[in-house]
């Protein structure tokens, strides 16, 4: 396997940067893809904090999501894709096409690439979000692979976004999709080491704890894994073949509330962590605030809902072992501690 080379769309993102660092890890050639040449240096930034130095192992290739151009190229001569590129803002788009069109179509130009190259495996980046949602949870049944979020009840731009951007993928593969082989990740909220600036909206959470711009805490709950531990899925869905046509879930534990990961944080870092509230805020309030702020906006439809979801299958099949949530969680504030990234250490 050593030398074969993978593509990885959306290279500059939080979980390719992790997905390319775990590839030149295990002996790949890497092909990145970006919207431009100025993000070069932030993949190359982000790779040597992480501790990789790939030189002449990895390359990049210039592709949208939103357009034809470049998905051939970029796929030409790969092995296996991991199809990791997909929007998820930090608020709430003003229309939910401005997600949705691009995850969908944007997965359909990578598997029609990926046919047309000869590629013989697409590892696609899902969510938890194709599978837990507009639907009531069931207190002792946590959601698995066999579940499928309900669009036809009220869910979020996201939530349709990449259920229907999955359901889109296994069906190109099983109409049009030839030899072409399909596995599926599914993570919950992901966590872990920050690579750079530039990160996720979920290490984003941590960091506005951390920096003590929330003044108190929704009553909520969700899952959490490390980028780590989700790189290395795709890894071992990339290459195993009990892999093929299978959905994996990616969560470390059970869900904790956000209340549980406050003081998780508090625990863990100590100071670092002193302008983490624990103060639990109520329902109505949150609900107030937003009607102004996009990202608590995100969170009103869960307050209060105990959802959970296992991980079992792919610890199972693949003999996938993550991290505890607990470490998932210290490993991100002590990235942003050593990156600078936090007010109280600028």
């Amino acid at each position: 396997m050593s030398g074969e080379l993978v593509l990885v769309t959306g290279g500059s993102g939080f979980l390719g940067a992790h997905c390319v660092l775990a590839l030149l890890k295990a002996g790949y050639r890497v092909r990145a893809t970006v919207r431009s040449a100025k993000r070069e240096a932030d993949v190359l930034a982000m790779l040597k904090v992480g501790g990789a130095e790939p030189g002449d192992v990895l390359s990049f290739a210039y592709a949208d999501l939103t357009a034809d151009a470049g998905w051939r190229e970029a796929a030409a001569g790969c092995r296996y894709v991991l199809h990791v590129a997909s929007p998820f803002p930090p608020g709430v788009p003003k229309h939910e096409d401005e997600l949705i069109v691009p995850a969908r179509e944007g997965a359909l130009r990578v598997l029609r690439a990926a046919r047309d190259a000869g590629v013989e495996r697409v590892v696609l980046t899902s969510s938890f979000a194709a599978i837990g949602y507009g639907q009531t949870p069931v207190p002792g049944r946590p959601f698995t692979e066999e579940n499928w979020s309900n669009l036809s009840e009220k869910v979020s731009a996201y939530v349709k976004s990449k259920t229907l951007a999955e359901r889109a993928a296994w069906d190109f593969v099983g109409r049009e999709g030839g030899a072409l082989e399909l596995a599926v990740v599914n993570p919950v909220g992901i966590f872990g080491p920050v690579l750079g600036p530039d990160h996720s909206t979920s290490t984003d959470f941590i960091r506005r704890l951390m920096d003590g711009e929330m003044p108190g805490l929704p009553r909520m709950s969700f899952g959490l894994v490390d980028a780590r531990d989700v790189a290395d899925l795709h890894l071992r869905a990339m290459t195993s073949p009990a892999a093929k046509g299978e959905r994996f879930l990616a969560i470390s534990g059970d869900f904790m509330t956000v209340l549980e990961i406050a003081r998780t944080l508090k625990a863990r870092l100590g100071n670092a962590a002193s302008r983490v509230t624990t103060r639990v805020l109520p329902d109505w309030l949150v609900r107030i605030v937003g009607l102004f702020d996009g990202q608590a906006a995100q969170v009103v439809t869960e307050l209060g809902k105990a959802r959970n979801a296992t991980g079992a299958k792919a610890m199972r099949m693949l003999g996938w072992a993550p991290r505890s949530r607990e470490e998932a969680l210290a490993a991100t504030g002590e990235s942003l501690v050593r990156l600078g990234l936090l007010r109280k250490s600028k």
